[in-house]
Protein backbone atom coordinates (compact mmCIF):
# COMPACT_ATOMS: atom_id res chain seq x y z
CA UNK A 1 0.00 0.00 0.00
CA UNK A 2 1.34 3.43 -0.98
CA UNK A 3 1.52 5.99 1.83
CA UNK A 4 0.70 9.64 1.07
CA UNK A 5 1.17 12.79 3.16
CA UNK A 6 -1.35 15.53 2.33
CA UNK A 7 -0.35 19.00 3.61
CA UNK A 8 -3.04 21.74 3.59
CA UNK A 9 -4.09 24.38 6.10
CA UNK A 10 -7.73 23.50 5.34
CA UNK A 11 -7.22 19.77 5.67
CA UNK A 12 -10.56 19.23 7.47
CA UNK A 13 -12.39 20.30 4.32
CA UNK A 14 -10.58 17.62 2.34
CA UNK A 15 -11.92 14.59 4.25
CA UNK A 16 -14.13 13.45 1.32
CA UNK A 17 -11.06 13.43 -0.93
CA UNK A 18 -9.05 11.51 1.66
CA UNK A 19 -11.84 8.94 2.09
CA UNK A 20 -11.94 8.52 -1.70
CA UNK A 21 -8.19 7.84 -1.85
CA UNK A 22 -8.47 5.41 1.06
CA UNK A 23 -11.16 3.51 -0.85
CA UNK A 24 -8.71 3.25 -3.75
CA UNK A 25 -6.13 1.52 -1.54
CA UNK A 26 -3.93 4.43 -0.42
CA UNK A 27 -2.96 5.21 3.16
CA UNK A 28 -3.25 8.98 3.72
CA UNK A 29 -1.71 10.94 6.59
CA UNK A 30 -2.38 14.66 6.99
CA UNK A 31 -0.75 17.85 8.21
CA UNK A 32 -2.13 21.41 8.29
CA UNK A 33 1.23 23.24 8.05
CA UNK A 34 4.66 22.97 6.51
CA UNK A 35 6.59 22.76 9.80
CA UNK A 36 4.74 19.64 10.98
CA UNK A 37 4.99 18.13 7.51
CA UNK A 38 8.79 18.40 7.53
CA UNK A 39 8.88 16.81 11.02
CA UNK A 40 6.58 13.95 9.92
CA UNK A 41 8.77 13.23 6.89
CA UNK A 42 11.83 12.97 9.14
CA UNK A 43 10.22 10.29 11.29
CA UNK A 44 7.99 8.38 8.86
CA UNK A 45 8.37 6.98 5.37
CA UNK A 46 6.04 8.26 2.63
CA UNK A 47 5.75 7.48 -1.08
CA UNK A 48 4.34 10.87 -2.14
CA UNK A 49 3.46 14.33 -0.76
CA UNK A 50 0.48 16.49 -1.81
CA UNK A 51 1.43 20.04 -0.86
CA UNK A 52 -0.78 23.16 -0.78
CA UNK A 53 1.02 26.14 -2.24
CA UNK A 54 -0.81 28.86 -0.19
CA UNK A 55 -0.52 28.21 3.57
CA UNK A 56 -0.07 30.65 6.46
CA UNK A 57 3.27 30.63 8.22
CA UNK A 58 5.48 28.66 5.87
CA UNK A 59 4.07 28.49 2.35
CA UNK A 60 4.17 25.45 0.15
CA UNK A 61 6.89 26.99 -2.01
CA UNK A 62 8.96 27.54 1.16
CA UNK A 63 8.25 24.00 2.42
CA UNK A 64 9.12 22.36 -0.89
CA UNK A 65 12.91 22.96 -0.87
CA UNK A 66 13.12 21.65 2.72
CA UNK A 67 11.37 18.47 1.65
CA UNK A 68 13.59 18.08 -1.42
CA UNK A 69 16.78 18.74 0.54
CA UNK A 70 16.02 15.84 2.88
CA UNK A 71 14.22 13.58 0.37
CA UNK A 72 15.35 14.47 -3.18
CA UNK A 73 13.62 11.54 -4.88
CA UNK A 74 10.27 11.89 -3.05
CA UNK A 75 7.58 12.98 -5.56
CA UNK A 76 5.64 16.12 -4.57
CA UNK A 77 2.35 17.24 -6.14
CA UNK A 78 1.69 20.96 -5.68
CA UNK A 79 -1.89 22.22 -5.20
CA UNK A 80 -2.42 25.92 -6.00
CA UNK A 81 -5.22 28.42 -6.44
CA UNK A 82 -3.11 30.47 -8.81
CA UNK A 83 -2.22 29.81 -12.43
CA UNK A 84 0.38 32.57 -12.44
CA UNK A 85 3.32 31.50 -14.57
CA UNK A 86 6.03 32.67 -12.15
CA UNK A 87 4.60 30.58 -9.29
CA UNK A 88 4.52 27.45 -11.44
CA UNK A 89 8.00 28.17 -12.76
CA UNK A 90 9.30 28.24 -9.17
CA UNK A 91 7.52 25.00 -8.33
CA UNK A 92 8.62 23.18 -11.47
CA UNK A 93 12.16 24.50 -11.00
CA UNK A 94 12.10 22.84 -7.59
CA UNK A 95 11.32 19.55 -9.34
CA UNK A 96 7.72 18.88 -8.42
CA UNK A 97 6.22 15.76 -9.94
CA UNK A 98 2.95 17.46 -10.95
CA UNK A 99 0.60 20.27 -9.97
CA UNK A 100 -3.19 20.67 -9.57
CA UNK A 101 -5.22 23.87 -9.82
CA UNK A 102 -7.93 24.40 -7.17
CA UNK A 103 -10.74 23.59 -6.80
CA UNK A 104 -9.66 19.96 -7.04
CA UNK A 105 -11.88 16.95 -7.60
CA UNK A 106 -11.15 13.41 -6.39
CA UNK A 107 -10.50 11.96 -9.85
CA UNK A 108 -8.09 14.78 -10.65
CA UNK A 109 -6.09 13.98 -7.51
CA UNK A 110 -6.17 10.25 -8.25
CA UNK A 111 -4.86 10.81 -11.80
CA UNK A 112 -1.97 12.96 -10.53
CA UNK A 113 -1.05 10.26 -7.99
CA UNK A 114 -1.16 7.51 -10.62
CA UNK A 115 1.03 9.56 -12.98
CA UNK A 116 3.58 10.10 -10.21
CA UNK A 117 3.62 6.66 -8.58
CA UNK A 118 2.44 4.21 -11.21
CA UNK A 119 3.36 5.68 -14.58
CA UNK A 120 5.99 3.03 -15.36
CA UNK A 121 3.60 0.23 -14.42
CA UNK A 122 0.73 1.78 -16.39
CA UNK A 123 2.93 2.29 -19.45
CA UNK A 124 4.13 -1.32 -19.22
CA UNK A 125 0.59 -2.66 -18.93
CA UNK A 126 -0.63 -0.50 -21.82
CA UNK A 127 2.35 -1.37 -24.01
CA UNK A 128 1.96 -5.09 -23.29
CA UNK A 129 -1.73 -4.94 -24.13
CA UNK A 130 -0.99 -3.04 -27.36
CA UNK A 131 1.60 -5.63 -28.45
CA UNK A 132 -0.77 -8.50 -27.72
CA UNK A 133 -3.32 -6.93 -30.04
CA UNK A 134 -0.58 -6.28 -32.64
CA UNK A 135 0.81 -9.83 -32.56
CA UNK A 136 -1.64 -11.18 -35.12
CA UNK A 137 -1.13 -8.25 -37.48
CA UNK A 138 2.65 -8.76 -37.40
CA UNK A 139 2.18 -12.46 -38.15
CA UNK A 140 -0.09 -11.61 -41.09
CA UNK A 141 2.38 -9.01 -42.36
CA UNK A 142 5.13 -11.64 -42.24
CA UNK A 143 3.06 -14.11 -44.25
CA UNK A 144 2.32 -11.57 -46.97
CA UNK A 145 5.84 -10.06 -47.26
CA UNK A 146 6.97 -10.53 -50.85
CA UNK A 147 9.43 -7.68 -51.49
CA UNK A 148 12.45 -6.24 -49.71
CA UNK A 149 10.38 -3.13 -48.92
CA UNK A 150 7.80 -5.38 -47.21
CA UNK A 151 10.49 -6.91 -45.04
CA UNK A 152 11.88 -3.48 -44.16
CA UNK A 153 8.43 -2.39 -42.97
CA UNK A 154 8.09 -5.55 -40.88
CA UNK A 155 11.58 -5.20 -39.41
CA UNK A 156 10.88 -1.55 -38.53
CA UNK A 157 7.74 -2.63 -36.66
CA UNK A 158 9.46 -5.48 -34.78
CA UNK A 159 12.34 -3.25 -33.70
CA UNK A 160 9.85 -0.63 -32.55
CA UNK A 161 8.19 -3.20 -30.29
CA UNK A 162 11.57 -4.44 -29.06
CA UNK A 163 12.39 -0.93 -27.87
CA UNK A 164 8.90 -0.37 -26.42
CA UNK A 165 8.96 -3.63 -24.46
CA UNK A 166 12.61 -3.50 -23.36
CA UNK A 167 11.66 -1.89 -20.04
CA UNK A 168 8.63 -4.10 -19.47
CA UNK A 169 8.58 -6.16 -16.30
CA UNK A 170 6.60 -8.82 -18.16
CA UNK A 171 9.31 -11.28 -19.20
CA UNK A 172 6.80 -13.55 -20.90
CA UNK A 173 5.75 -10.90 -23.43
CA UNK A 174 9.38 -10.23 -24.32
CA UNK A 175 9.83 -13.96 -24.91
CA UNK A 176 6.83 -13.93 -27.27
CA UNK A 177 8.37 -11.05 -29.23
CA UNK A 178 11.74 -12.86 -29.39
CA UNK A 179 9.97 -15.93 -30.73
CA UNK A 180 8.13 -13.84 -33.32
CA UNK A 181 11.35 -12.14 -34.41
CA UNK A 182 13.14 -15.49 -34.78
CA UNK A 183 10.25 -16.80 -36.84
CA UNK A 184 10.40 -13.69 -39.03
CA UNK A 185 14.15 -14.16 -39.51
CA UNK A 186 13.62 -17.75 -40.61
CA UNK A 187 11.18 -16.56 -43.26
CA UNK A 188 13.45 -13.67 -44.25
CA UNK A 189 16.30 -16.16 -44.77
CA UNK A 190 14.11 -18.17 -47.16
CA UNK A 191 13.14 -14.94 -48.94
CA UNK A 192 16.82 -14.00 -49.44
CA UNK A 193 17.71 -17.50 -50.63
CA UNK A 194 14.94 -17.33 -53.27
CA UNK A 195 15.82 -13.85 -54.53
CA UNK A 196 19.49 -13.08 -53.94
CA UNK A 197 20.79 -14.47 -57.27
CA UNK A 198 18.24 -12.37 -59.20
CA UNK A 199 19.03 -9.22 -57.22
CA UNK A 200 22.76 -9.47 -57.83
CA UNK A 201 22.33 -10.25 -61.51
CA UNK A 202 19.64 -7.60 -62.07
CA UNK A 203 17.00 -10.11 -63.13
CA UNK A 204 13.31 -9.40 -62.75
CA UNK A 205 11.37 -6.19 -62.23
CA UNK A 206 13.59 -3.23 -61.37
CA UNK A 207 11.20 -2.21 -58.60
CA UNK A 208 11.75 -5.58 -56.90
CA UNK A 209 15.54 -5.21 -56.76
CA UNK A 210 16.59 -3.33 -53.63
CA UNK A 211 19.32 -0.74 -53.40
CA UNK A 212 22.34 -2.79 -52.32
CA UNK A 213 25.88 -2.14 -51.12
CA UNK A 214 27.34 -1.87 -54.63
CA UNK A 215 24.52 0.40 -55.93
CA UNK A 216 24.04 2.59 -52.82
CA UNK A 217 26.64 5.20 -53.75
CA UNK A 218 25.29 5.80 -57.25
CA UNK A 219 21.57 5.43 -56.57
CA UNK A 220 21.33 7.22 -53.24
CA UNK A 221 24.40 8.86 -51.70
CA UNK A 222 25.82 10.82 -54.63
CA UNK A 223 22.31 11.92 -55.61
CA UNK A 224 21.72 13.21 -52.09
CA UNK A 225 25.12 14.95 -52.14
CA UNK A 226 24.19 16.83 -55.33
CA UNK A 227 20.88 17.96 -53.83
CA UNK A 228 22.17 18.98 -50.42
CA UNK A 229 25.20 21.23 -50.80
CA UNK A 230 27.93 20.47 -48.26
CA UNK A 231 27.25 16.89 -47.16
CA UNK A 232 28.95 14.54 -44.73
CA UNK A 233 28.56 10.76 -45.01
CA UNK A 234 28.93 9.17 -41.59
CA UNK A 235 29.37 5.42 -41.92
CA UNK A 236 29.19 3.74 -38.49
CA UNK A 237 30.59 0.26 -39.01
CA UNK A 238 28.38 -2.58 -37.75
CA UNK A 239 25.39 -0.38 -36.82
CA UNK A 240 21.97 -2.03 -36.69
CA UNK A 241 18.62 -0.32 -37.05
CA UNK A 242 17.79 -0.65 -33.34
CA UNK A 243 21.06 1.10 -32.48
CA UNK A 244 20.23 3.89 -34.91
CA UNK A 245 16.82 4.21 -33.21
CA UNK A 246 18.66 4.53 -29.88
CA UNK A 247 20.82 7.50 -30.90
CA UNK A 248 18.41 9.19 -33.31
CA UNK A 249 16.35 11.03 -30.63
CA UNK A 250 19.54 12.74 -29.39
CA UNK A 251 20.01 14.34 -32.82
CA UNK A 252 16.52 15.78 -33.24
CA UNK A 253 17.49 18.97 -31.44
CA UNK A 254 20.07 19.65 -34.17
CA UNK A 255 18.66 18.02 -37.30
CA UNK A 256 15.40 17.21 -39.05
CA UNK A 257 15.34 13.60 -40.25
CA UNK A 258 14.30 13.99 -43.89
CA UNK A 259 14.92 10.34 -44.84
CA UNK A 260 14.63 7.33 -42.55
CA UNK A 261 15.01 4.32 -44.81
CA UNK A 262 17.00 1.14 -45.48
CA UNK A 263 19.17 -0.53 -48.07
CA UNK A 264 20.29 -4.17 -48.43
CA UNK A 265 23.81 -5.32 -47.61
CA UNK A 266 25.41 -7.81 -49.97
CA UNK A 267 26.66 -11.22 -48.84
CA UNK A 268 28.87 -11.79 -47.00
CA UNK A 269 27.60 -9.10 -44.60
CA UNK A 270 31.16 -8.41 -43.52
CA UNK A 271 33.28 -5.27 -43.76
CA UNK A 272 35.76 -6.75 -46.24
CA UNK A 273 32.98 -7.34 -48.77
CA UNK A 274 30.15 -4.93 -48.00
CA UNK A 275 32.19 -1.78 -47.35
CA UNK A 276 34.58 -2.22 -50.28
CA UNK A 277 31.55 -2.71 -52.53
CA UNK A 278 29.84 0.37 -51.14
CA UNK A 279 32.77 2.68 -51.90
CA UNK A 280 33.76 1.06 -55.20
CA UNK A 281 30.21 0.81 -56.53
CA UNK A 282 31.19 -2.70 -57.61
CA UNK A 283 30.64 -6.26 -56.46
CA UNK A 284 33.73 -7.98 -55.00
CA UNK A 285 34.29 -10.08 -58.14
CA UNK A 286 34.49 -6.92 -60.27
CA UNK A 287 36.90 -5.28 -57.82
CA UNK A 288 39.10 -8.37 -57.93
CA UNK A 289 39.11 -8.44 -61.74
CA UNK A 290 39.54 -4.71 -62.35
CA UNK A 291 41.97 -4.00 -59.50
CA UNK A 292 43.48 -7.35 -58.48
CA UNK A 293 46.23 -5.68 -56.47
CA UNK A 294 43.60 -4.04 -54.26
CA UNK A 295 41.52 -7.10 -53.32
CA UNK A 296 42.61 -9.72 -50.80
CA UNK A 297 40.67 -12.94 -50.29
CA UNK A 298 39.86 -14.27 -46.83
CA UNK A 299 42.85 -16.62 -46.74
CA UNK A 300 45.35 -13.92 -47.77
CA UNK A 301 47.27 -11.84 -45.24
CA UNK A 302 47.00 -8.06 -45.13
CA UNK A 303 44.47 -5.28 -44.58
CA UNK A 304 41.19 -5.97 -46.34
CA UNK A 305 39.90 -2.36 -46.43
CA UNK A 306 42.93 -0.28 -47.31
CA UNK A 307 41.72 1.29 -50.57
CA UNK A 308 38.25 2.64 -49.79
CA UNK A 309 39.16 6.27 -50.47
CA UNK A 310 40.79 5.32 -53.76
CA UNK A 311 37.70 3.29 -54.73
CA UNK A 312 35.44 6.25 -53.96
CA UNK A 313 37.54 8.77 -55.90
CA UNK A 314 37.49 6.44 -58.90
CA UNK A 315 33.70 6.11 -58.67
CA UNK A 316 33.17 9.89 -58.40
CA UNK A 317 35.39 10.47 -61.44
CA UNK A 318 33.52 7.83 -63.44
CA UNK A 319 30.20 9.41 -62.53
CA UNK A 320 31.33 12.68 -64.09
CA UNK A 321 31.06 14.63 -60.84
CA UNK A 322 33.61 17.13 -59.60
CA UNK A 323 33.49 17.09 -55.82
CA UNK A 324 35.99 18.32 -53.28
CA UNK A 325 36.36 15.21 -51.12
CA UNK A 326 37.49 14.76 -47.53
CA UNK A 327 37.96 11.18 -46.27
CA UNK A 328 38.64 10.03 -42.69
CA UNK A 329 38.64 6.63 -41.02
CA UNK A 330 38.43 6.75 -37.22
CA UNK A 331 39.45 3.60 -35.41
CA UNK A 332 40.68 4.97 -32.08
CA UNK A 333 39.26 7.73 -29.83
CA UNK A 334 42.31 9.93 -30.30
CA UNK A 335 41.62 9.99 -34.06
CA UNK A 336 38.22 11.53 -33.29
CA UNK A 337 39.82 14.18 -31.12
CA UNK A 338 42.32 15.03 -33.87
CA UNK A 339 39.50 15.35 -36.37
CA UNK A 340 37.66 17.83 -34.12
CA UNK A 341 40.84 19.93 -34.07
CA UNK A 342 40.91 19.96 -37.88
CA UNK A 343 37.26 20.52 -38.83
CA UNK A 344 37.90 23.24 -41.39
CA UNK A 345 38.74 20.80 -44.18
CA UNK A 346 35.42 19.02 -43.54
CA UNK A 347 33.58 22.35 -43.62
CA UNK A 348 35.31 23.19 -46.91
CA UNK A 349 34.60 19.85 -48.63
CA UNK A 350 31.63 19.33 -50.94
CA UNK A 351 31.51 15.73 -49.77
CA UNK A 352 33.19 14.51 -46.59
CA UNK A 353 33.26 10.85 -45.57
CA UNK A 354 33.86 9.71 -42.00
CA UNK A 355 34.08 6.00 -41.18
CA UNK A 356 33.63 5.31 -37.49
CA UNK A 357 34.62 1.86 -36.29
CA UNK A 358 33.58 1.95 -32.63
CA UNK A 359 30.52 -0.34 -32.78
CA UNK A 360 32.49 -2.96 -34.67
CA UNK A 361 35.19 -2.79 -32.00
CA UNK A 362 32.54 -3.02 -29.29
CA UNK A 363 31.02 -6.14 -30.85
CA UNK A 364 34.41 -7.86 -30.96
CA UNK A 365 35.24 -6.68 -27.43
CA UNK A 366 32.02 -8.26 -26.20
CA UNK A 367 33.22 -11.60 -27.54
CA UNK A 368 36.67 -11.31 -26.00
CA UNK A 369 36.12 -9.36 -22.75
CA UNK A 370 34.14 -10.69 -19.80
CA UNK A 371 33.28 -7.25 -18.42
CA UNK A 372 31.80 -6.12 -21.76
CA UNK A 373 29.78 -9.34 -21.91
CA UNK A 374 28.34 -8.55 -18.51
CA UNK A 375 27.53 -4.96 -19.50
CA UNK A 376 25.75 -6.14 -22.68
CA UNK A 377 23.96 -9.17 -21.35
CA UNK A 378 21.04 -8.76 -23.77
CA UNK A 379 19.92 -6.68 -26.75
CA UNK A 380 18.48 -3.90 -24.57
CA UNK A 381 21.77 -3.59 -22.67
CA UNK A 382 23.71 -3.47 -25.95
CA UNK A 383 21.46 -0.61 -27.12
CA UNK A 384 21.94 1.17 -23.79
CA UNK A 385 25.71 0.90 -24.07
CA UNK A 386 25.50 2.22 -27.65
CA UNK A 387 23.57 5.28 -26.47
CA UNK A 388 25.96 5.89 -23.57
CA UNK A 389 28.97 5.67 -25.89
CA UNK A 390 27.41 8.00 -28.45
CA UNK A 391 26.34 10.58 -25.87
CA UNK A 392 29.94 10.96 -24.64
CA UNK A 393 31.73 10.48 -27.96
CA UNK A 394 33.58 12.89 -30.23
CA UNK A 395 31.12 11.78 -32.89
CA UNK A 396 28.21 13.48 -31.10
CA UNK A 397 30.27 16.66 -30.78
CA UNK A 398 31.17 16.47 -34.46
CA UNK A 399 27.51 16.16 -35.48
CA UNK A 400 26.54 19.19 -33.40
CA UNK A 401 29.30 21.20 -35.10
CA UNK A 402 28.12 20.09 -38.55
CA UNK A 403 24.59 21.19 -37.68
CA UNK A 404 25.85 24.62 -36.64
CA UNK A 405 27.64 24.99 -39.99
CA UNK A 406 24.56 23.96 -41.97
CA UNK A 407 25.96 20.67 -43.27
CA UNK A 408 23.63 17.93 -44.36
CA UNK A 409 24.54 14.51 -42.92
CA UNK A 410 23.92 11.00 -44.23
CA UNK A 411 24.16 8.29 -41.57
CA UNK A 412 24.37 4.63 -42.55
CA UNK A 413 26.45 1.48 -42.05
CA UNK A 414 28.00 -1.27 -44.13
CA UNK A 415 26.14 -4.13 -42.37
CA UNK A 416 24.59 -5.03 -39.05
CA UNK A 417 25.23 -7.75 -36.51
CA UNK A 418 23.23 -10.50 -34.81
CA UNK A 419 23.45 -12.30 -31.51
CA UNK A 420 24.08 -15.98 -32.28
CA UNK A 421 23.03 -18.96 -30.17
CA UNK A 422 22.60 -22.01 -32.44
CA UNK A 423 25.78 -23.86 -33.56
CA UNK A 424 25.87 -25.50 -37.00
CA UNK A 425 28.74 -27.91 -37.58
CA UNK A 426 30.92 -27.81 -40.69
CA UNK A 427 34.29 -29.24 -41.68
CA UNK A 428 36.96 -27.76 -43.92
CA UNK A 429 40.68 -27.71 -44.59
CA UNK A 430 43.23 -25.23 -43.26
CA UNK A 431 42.43 -22.77 -46.08
CA UNK A 432 38.82 -22.36 -44.88
CA UNK A 433 37.95 -18.84 -43.66
CA UNK A 434 37.49 -18.30 -39.93
CA UNK A 435 34.29 -16.20 -39.90
CA UNK A 436 31.44 -17.69 -37.86
CA UNK A 437 28.58 -16.45 -40.09
CA UNK A 438 30.03 -17.44 -43.46
CA UNK A 439 32.83 -19.65 -44.70
CA UNK A 440 34.65 -19.97 -47.97
CA UNK A 441 37.01 -22.76 -48.93
CA UNK A 442 37.67 -25.72 -51.21
CA UNK A 443 36.60 -28.73 -49.16
CA UNK A 444 33.66 -27.63 -47.07
CA UNK A 445 31.41 -30.37 -45.70
CA UNK A 446 28.02 -29.43 -44.20
CA UNK A 447 24.32 -30.18 -44.23
CA UNK A 448 22.98 -28.18 -47.17
CA UNK A 449 19.64 -27.68 -45.40
CA UNK A 450 21.37 -25.69 -42.64
CA UNK A 451 23.05 -23.06 -44.82
CA UNK A 452 22.72 -21.00 -47.99
CA UNK A 453 25.31 -22.55 -50.28
CA UNK A 454 26.95 -20.91 -53.28
CA UNK A 455 29.01 -23.51 -55.11
CA UNK A 456 29.79 -21.17 -58.02
CA UNK A 457 30.84 -17.84 -56.42
CA UNK A 458 30.82 -16.01 -59.74
CA UNK A 459 27.04 -16.61 -59.91
CA UNK A 460 26.63 -14.01 -57.13
CA UNK A 461 29.62 -11.88 -58.19
CA UNK A 462 32.04 -13.13 -55.52
CA UNK A 463 35.71 -14.03 -56.11
CA UNK A 464 36.50 -17.68 -55.62
CA UNK A 465 40.15 -17.36 -54.67
CA UNK A 466 40.70 -20.86 -55.96
CA UNK A 467 38.83 -22.55 -58.76
CA UNK A 468 37.08 -25.02 -56.47
CA UNK A 469 36.20 -22.62 -53.65
CA UNK A 470 32.59 -22.20 -52.52
CA UNK A 471 30.73 -20.06 -49.95
CA UNK A 472 28.21 -20.97 -47.28
CA UNK A 473 26.18 -18.52 -45.20
CA UNK A 474 24.53 -19.03 -41.82
CA UNK A 475 20.85 -18.21 -41.31
CA UNK A 476 19.12 -16.32 -38.51
CA UNK A 477 20.95 -16.89 -35.18
CA UNK A 478 23.11 -19.82 -36.35
CA UNK A 479 26.90 -19.80 -36.18
CA UNK A 480 29.31 -22.14 -37.96
CA UNK A 481 31.73 -24.25 -35.91
CA UNK A 482 34.21 -26.96 -36.84
CA UNK A 483 33.69 -30.48 -35.59
CA UNK A 484 37.18 -30.47 -34.07
CA UNK A 485 36.97 -29.09 -30.53
CA UNK A 486 33.41 -27.94 -31.29
CA UNK A 487 32.19 -27.82 -27.69
CA UNK A 488 34.87 -25.34 -26.65
CA UNK A 489 34.05 -23.05 -29.58
CA UNK A 490 30.33 -23.30 -28.87
CA UNK A 491 30.80 -22.27 -25.24
CA UNK A 492 33.05 -19.37 -26.25
CA UNK A 493 30.97 -17.93 -29.09
CA UNK A 494 27.39 -18.65 -28.01
CA UNK A 495 25.46 -15.41 -27.32
CA UNK A 496 28.11 -13.23 -28.96
CA UNK A 497 27.38 -10.69 -31.72
CA UNK A 498 28.57 -11.78 -35.16
CA UNK A 499 28.13 -10.72 -38.78
CA UNK A 500 28.61 -12.15 -42.26
CA UNK A 501 25.42 -14.16 -42.69
CA UNK A 502 21.72 -13.78 -43.47
CA UNK A 503 19.37 -12.05 -41.07
CA UNK A 504 17.26 -8.92 -40.94
CA UNK A 505 19.71 -7.41 -38.44
CA UNK A 506 22.70 -7.89 -40.77
CA UNK A 507 21.17 -7.22 -44.19
CA UNK A 508 18.53 -4.52 -43.58
CA UNK A 509 20.81 -1.52 -43.03
CA UNK A 510 19.54 1.89 -41.85
CA UNK A 511 19.98 4.87 -44.17
CA UNK A 512 19.09 8.31 -42.83
CA UNK A 513 19.48 11.82 -44.23
CA UNK A 514 19.65 14.64 -41.68
CA UNK A 515 19.04 18.28 -42.54
CA UNK A 516 20.37 20.86 -40.06
CA UNK A 517 17.73 22.85 -38.22
CA UNK A 518 17.54 26.51 -39.14
CA UNK A 519 18.85 28.74 -36.37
Amino acid sequence: MNKILWVDDEIDLLKPHIMFLTSKGYEVATSNNGYDAVDMLSSESFDLVILDEMMPGMTGLETLPLIKAAHPSLPVIMVTKSEEENIMDKAIGSKIADYIIKPVNPNQVLLAIKKSLHSAQLVTERTTADYRSEFGRIAAQQQSASTFADWCALYRKIVGWEIELSSSSDASIREVLTYQKNEANQEFSKFVRRNYFNWINQRGEESDIPVMSHTLMRRRILTDVEEGGHTTLLLIDNMRYDQWRTIEPMLRGYFDISTDDFYCSILPTATQYARNSLFAGLMPLAIDRLMPDKWLNDNEDGGKNMYEEEFLRRLITQSGRKLKLSFDKLVRPEAGRRLLDNMQRIYDADFSVIIYNFLDILSHARTETDIIRELTDDEAAFRSLTRSWFEHSELYTLLRLLSERGHRVIITSDHGTIRVDNPVRVTGDKETSANLRYKTGRNLAYNSRDVYEVTRPEDVQLPSGRLTSSYIFAYNRDFLVYNNDANRYIRYYKNTFQHGGISMEEMIVPYAVLKPKKR
